[in-house]
């Protein structure tokens, strides 16, 4: 008869059960506080201060700002940006807007749009007031004093892209903007259709905007991307990531 096991050393059970629930919880952790789905009272981060350059988990704290109007009015505060709250739309087919604002500047620059959401809105104003103006003085010599842009709402899908045609825009939730050209304090206009192609200071200032806006934006769209972009920069707070 074989003789029974007196091995005194106890079985060893296998970590990878526990391993894959912290990974799941961990994921699912990420996912809550990237969609701005954590309550405030539960929420460990710190409200955004749009005066601080180069944030710390500037995503998830730009997201923490979507659902929540009284966090919202705490960040979007002169003199780093000029902003009111306007009233809800609730969405209808895919579209309109909660917790936006009526935007006038940003970092002393002239930044008009009527229906922005407060995320896209502070994410905005974090570029223009750290990354805009500081690249202009240096490779411009010059302040931008205000933006040209193409808008933010628009009840329309997505243009552009032939896959994604019949999914609603970004705009069409007040969550996405677009921006064509930029005026400087001396009266010149450097424009993303007229500069961009270009290789002057003007093009160079672009391009480095551009990529700047992706700290902030999710997607950030340019003439690199396609036609349709040619003759601005598209930069939304969406669920997808894209700087091109």
């Amino acid at each position: 008869m074989p003789t029974p096991s007196t091995d005194p050393r106890p079985r060893r059970r296998s970590r990878v059960p526990g391993l894959i629930l912290l990974v799941l919880a961990l994921a699912g952790a990420a996912y809550l506080f990237r969609a701005g789905l954590v309550p405030a009272s539960l929420n460990p981060l710190p409200a955004i201060d749009l005066a601080t350059p180069n944030p710390w988990l500037v995503d998830w704290r730009l997201a923490s700002l979507k659902y929540q109007p009284a966090l919202c009015r705490q960040v979007l505060v002169a003199p780093q940006i000029e902003a009111r709250p306007i009233a809800d739309n609730p969405l209808r087919e895919g579209c309109g807007w909660i917790n936006s604002v009526r935007m006038a500047s940003a970092g002393g620059v002239g930044a008009g749009f009527d229906r922005l959401t407060c995320e896209a809105a502070a994410a905005l104003a974090l570029w223009l007031l750290h990354d805009v103006q500081p690249l202009a003085q240096e490779m411009l010599g010059q302040r931008v004093v205000s933006v040209q842009s193409f808008g933010s709402y628009a009840c329309r899908n997505i243009v552009g892209n032939p896959l994604l045609k019949s999914w609603r825009s970004e705009h069409a939730t007040a969550n996405a903007l677009d921006i064509a050209a930029f005026v400087l304090a001396d009266g010149r206009r450097i424009s993303v259709l007229g500069h961009w192609r270009g290789d002057g200071a003007e093009a160079r200032f672009l391009r480095a905007v551009h990529g700047r806006a992706c700290r902030y934006f999710r997607v950030v769209l340019g003439p690199e991307f396609n036609e349709a972009h040619s003759d601005h920069f598209h930069f939304d707070r969406g669920p997808f990531m894209r700087c091109q």
